[in-house]
Formats: C-alpha cells, structure tokens, sequence
C-alpha cells in the first residue's frame, strides 16, 4: 500500500532506495523494530468508515495500519474482540515518526552523553574534595613510600627529571589547598551543566538545546589545542562527536534563527505527525467503503 501520488512530502520509510552513498536511516522502522508496530483496532469486532485510516476490511482480511511506520499488517479480525468499534480519534495518543522521532531519539543520545559525563566529572570532583581533605595526610604517606623506594634500590633516586608519575604526584601534592578547592569547585560546575544538559535533553526542552549548543561550542577550540598538542584516538573521537552536536542543533533544530528559526522547526515537526499527516499518507479509498478494495498507487 503506498501514500498518494500527490504527496510529495512524505515517504513511506524503506520504500525509497537511498540516493547517497551512505544508508539514509528511517527511525520508525528502527522503532518499530524494537518496540512492535502501533497498530489500532486490533479488538475491535467492526470497522465504521471513519477507522479506514486505521484498518480496513479488504476481500475477507482485515488490514491493520502502523501509525509509526505506515505498513499494513494482514492480521484478521480478533477471536474475542474487547470492543465493538476502534477507538475515537480523541482517544488515541499517537506516536512520533518523521523529524518529530528523529528529534527525539538523536537529543536522547546526546543526553545519555551528558549524563556519562556527568557522572565522571562528579566522581572527580567528589575525588579532589576527598583528597583535599585528606593531603596532608597522604602527602606523608606519599614521601614515607618514596622514601622506601629508594632505600629498597640501594639509595638510589627512583625518578630523575621532571616528568613521570612520581613527578606529577609529587607536584599535586604541592598545590595549596585553596587551589585545589577552586578545581574542585570548577568540576563541579561544568558536572552540575553537563547534568542539567542531560536531563533538558531527554525532554527536549528547547534551553537545553541552547545550553548545549553554547557549551559544547566553547570547548572546541580547547579541543582543537589539545589534539596539536598530543594526539589520541579518544580526542579525535570526542572532538568529532562534539562537532556533530553542534552542527546538528544549528541546522536540525535552528537555533538562533538559523534556516527560519524556531518557527520553521515547528512547522517541520507538525508536517509529520497528527492526524492531517496521516491523512495524507492513507492509501485512496477512490469513494469506496471501508470493506472496499483499496485502489493501486
């Protein structure tokens, strides 16, 4: 069954070979795929002309729509249906597809981002206020074990020169505690931002995509000097992903006005959802009844 020639809008998901080298992903098939079809009806006894949208009586099989992915699934009618009819259209929440379920899905990935972050920038701020707490202490074990170092290698110094981890250790624990509570303080900051980026995403709060815009784009220039500094595969993979953040809320979801604004955004995500949508992706029923045959696209 296909949607209507006049619909250029439009297409029905893995009907349309990809015109570019790399697959163009269809989430409502992905979705469907994990979560089954949304089907309607399914224990309804009749079908009134009305439920054509929703499923439709066609030479004896009864032909039940997905309102996620638009396929028809000929599963009959039910043994012991629970209603009469299908229900009021009032009554039917219907489920995202089209840019309004890409949205979603690509915001709650870059959520789920955020909050991994989150966690680690917590763990490290709980771990520098822990060690603050606790230098001097640590301080004295840290010389006591070096200490006992050089004494096991016949007096002889453990590290020479200024690099290693002994070198690095031993200049943390030279930092003044009061640097070391500002660190701790900015960590703790940026986890805070990265948790409420998390959480707004998730909901796709439109401040969060905002936030995480600005955010994510005054990182990348220390990015960018990282990498010319040391170069690591982790770098590389984070300043990538960084950097398809914010190309995508720029130009998927027009941020500051960009490609028409928030007002075009809109536009787009109703375009694909809602009844009218869906009304105009049904097959033509050319006058016919709902027990009709459906005519050929």
């Amino acid at each position: 069954m296909a949607a209507r020639a006049g619909d250029e809008r439009h297409e029905i998901p893995g009907t349309v070979r990809p015109q570019r080298f790399l697959p163009h992903l269809h989430y409502e098939l992905l979705v469907c795929g994990l979560r089954g079809h949304a089907l309607i009806g399914t224990d309804a006894a009749e079908l009134r002309p009305q439920d054509a949208i929703l499923a439709r009586d066609i030479d004896g099989t009864r032909w039940y729509r997905c309102l996620r992915c638009d396929s028809w699934l000929p599963l009959g009618e039910p043994g012991s249906p629970a209603r009469r009819h299908p229900p009021e259209h009032a009554e039917i929440e219907l489920p995202l597809r089209g840019k309004a379920l890409r949205d979603k899905i690509v915001l709650r990935a870059i959520a789920v981002d955020r909050a991994f972050h989150f966690v680690l920038l917590a763990l490290l701020a709980t771990a520098i206020f822990l060690f603050t707490a606790h230098q001097h202490e640590l301080r004295n074990t840290f010389y006591r074990v070096v200490a006992d170092l050089q004494h096991g290698a016949g007096g002889a110094p453990v590290q020479t020169g200024h690099v290693g981890v002994v070198h690095e250790l031993d200049r943390l624990f030279s930092l003044r505690a009061g640097t070391l509570h500002l660190v701790g303080l900015a960590v703790a900051v940026y986890a805070v931002l990265e948790g409420l980026e998390a959480v707004g995403l998730w909901y796709q709060q439109r401040w969060a995509e905002y936030l995480t815009f600005i955010a994510t784009t005054a990182l990348l220039p220390l990015e960018v000097y990282e990498l010319t500094r040391t170069v690591s595969p982790l770098k590389i993979i984070a300043l990538i992903v960084n950097v398809a953040v914010v190309v995508y809320l720029l130009r998927a979801k027009r941020l500051f006005g960009f490609n028409g604004g928030a007002r075009a955004e809109r536009a787009e995500r109703e375009r694909d959802v809602g009844w009218a949508a869906l009304e105009r992706t049904a097959p033509e029923r050319g006058g016919l009844p709902a027990a009709g045959r459906l005519s050929a696209d």
